[in-house]
């Protein structure tokens, strides 16, 4: 199984081991060991991104000094369950949801389609 936490970084499929958190109040930038749940302030990153991370100007960067280590698999079949789903729901890079078909009165779902006089 694999974590459902991937790096923050756009476009980076990577399993996210390290979490980037900034104090606006001291200038700082830290990055340590993957948080046990995501903040909505906080950054999940991968290996490579909380290596090379740097920290604006006039800011300092306290990092983490021993390795990253990736979550263990977690053994919770409901969350396992709810990756799949997530999975199978995303749809194909380029493929557009087609029109779900109008059964006989011409309705899909709670709207119905009314034919022109």
């Amino acid at each position: 199984m694999r974590s459902p936490r991937r790096c923050s970084r756009n476009g980076c499929p990577r399993q996210a081991v390290a979490t980037l958190t900034y104090v606006y109040a001291d200038s700082t930038a830290v990055v340590g060991p993957l948080a046990a749940f995501s903040e909505p302030h906080t950054y999940d990153l991968c290996e490579r991104h909380a290596r090379s991370l740097t920290a604006p100007r006039g800011w300092e960067l306290v990092r983490h000094d021993g390795e990253f280590e990736p979550p263990p698999p977690t053994t919770d079949d409901l969350v396992a369950l709810a990756e799949a789903v997530r999975e199978a729901a995303r749809p194909a890079v380029g493929a557009e949801a087609p029109d779900p078909p109008l059964d006989r009165l011409g309705r899909r779902g709670h709207l119905r389609v009314i034919p022109p006089a």
